[in-house]
């Protein structure tokens, strides 16, 4: 059992995705007399989520622009993520580099025999090996924890939700006589934008988790929480492009690779930095400061 519950307050997220979900429904039932519409955009929804699972290590390698290296091109990236792998019971996941500056890495693939792992060429030049080891930990326990999964099914119902408040919004609710117009009004704004706010909740639970279990796997919190550090300042000075690819991808690596502001902190796709750390250092035993 984690420390902090996460897989308890992510299962309850997910409630809370669904109950917004079948509220919604349910104003639409009553103004159309008919559910037809949302299992319509249902199905959209987890088709183009099935592909986007299905197809999430392309996907994500392609918008970083990021090419394979065999082993005599990255020997110390092999040596660690194989020793990681291995310490795990799992197969070796294909490696990757991006080109880029910023320095970051994720890991993506439906499950463990179709992961690969990436790092960008900024976060290679930045860290030292302790440190490196203890990223590539966090990242591919996002795909031994099947986080990639779970993004998908929160994405998808979000989706829903966001597709089928547009469509009251724009179209109404049929036969009005049956329906409030406020509810449907509020239901119509208010649901999509309380989907978008659970489905960033439930990833940044999903980030404590593998800080959490990544720190297990490498037996060194203080080394991840070292390259945390690092990587908030790295990132500041060499951020990436609000690229909409880019942005479609963020979630899945170990920071947040833009410039952030004070406005954009609500809708983060990763905890505050501060507090992953602070956990890190009380996992390792080390007073706070």
């Amino acid at each position: 059992m984690h420390n902090h519950h996460n897989g308890l307050k992510t299962a309850a997220l997910f409630g809370v995705l669904w109950a917004v979900l079948l509220g919604l429904g349910a104003v639409i039932g009553v103004g159309t007399r008919s559910a037809s519409p949302i299992w319509i955009m249902a199905v959209i929804g987890v088709a183009t989520t099935a592909y986007g699972y299905w197809n999430s290590d392309k996907i994500a390698i392609r918008s970083m622009a990021a090419y394979p290296v065999s082993e005599a091109q990255a020997p110390q990236l092999y040596q660690i993520v194989r020793e990681l792998s291995v310490r795990a019971n799992q197969p070796m996941p294909r490696i990757y580099v991006s080109p880029t500056m910023t320095p970051n890495a994720f890991a993506t693939g439906r499950n463990p025999k179709n992961a690969a792992v990436c790092c960008t060429a900024g976060i290679l030049n930045l860290l030292d090996a302790r440190e490196l080891r203890g990223v590539l930990g966090h990242e591919l326990m996002h795909v031994y924890n099947r986080d990639i999964l779970t993004s998908s099914i929160a994405a998808a119902v979000a989706g829903v939700i966001t597709s089928v408040g547009q469509m009251l919004l724009f179209f109404g609710g049929g036969d009005r006589r049956n329906a409030n117009p406020f509810a449907m009004i509020a239901m119509a704004l208010l649901a999509p934008f309380a989907a978008s706010l659970i489905q960033l909740a439930i990833s940044r639970t999903r980030e404590y988790d593998a800080d959490h279990d990544g720190a297990e796997l490498t037996g060194d919190p203080l080394a991840l929480a070292s390259a945390l550090r690092r990587i908030e300042t790295g990132v500041k000075q060499v951020p990436l492009p609000q690229d909409q690819r880019l942005v479609n991808t963020s979630h899945l690596m170990i920071a947040n690779p833009f410039r952030g502001g004070a406005m954009t902190k609500l809708f983060a796709t990763h905890p505050p930095m501060r507090e992953r750390i602070e956990r890190l250092e009380r996992m390792a035993g080390r007073p706070l400061s």
